[in-house]
């Protein structure tokens, strides 16, 4: 297992077994994005099942939508399997009124994680 951590505590990776997982911590906002997109932009094009974990974030605006949605759709034009997890109802309202969680695909935490197979079969949460 790796473990990355950046110096203002915001994003934390583990890669096992050809699994990734990205957790994000704090606000999801203009200022995080800026500051964690180069990390996912390279997560997105090299991992073969990459996780984003939001359990974390407190808040997300329009920009992390955004973020998430490039990831998303970045992992899968390559074929590699998507997964995001949150719990947190706000964030998946927000998800679901933008239209976005047939992109996004949340899922609860309980979910098991992402396979080779997961990649050509997204699922769908509804809120």
């Amino acid at each position: 297992m790796h473990l990355i951590r950046t110096g203002e505590a915001d994003l934390a990776v583990r890669s096992s077994e050809g699994l990734t997982t990205a957790e994000l911590y704090g606000e999801l906002d203009l200022v995080l994005v800026q500051r964690i997109r180069p990390e996912l932009d390279v997560l997105a094009r090299e991992a073969s099942a990459l996780t984003v974990d939001l359990r974390h974030v407190t808040f997300c605006d329009a920009s992390g939508l955004g973020l998430l949605v490039r990831c998303a759709q970045r992992v899968r034009e390559r074929g590699a399997a998507w997964r995001l997890v949150c719990d947190q109802p706000m964030i998946l309202r927000l998800v679901r009124l933008a239209g976005l969680d047939d992109v996004l695909c949340p899922s609860p935490p309980t979910a098991p994680p992402p396979g080779p197979q997961a990649a050509a079969q997204p699922g769908r949460l509804r809120v």
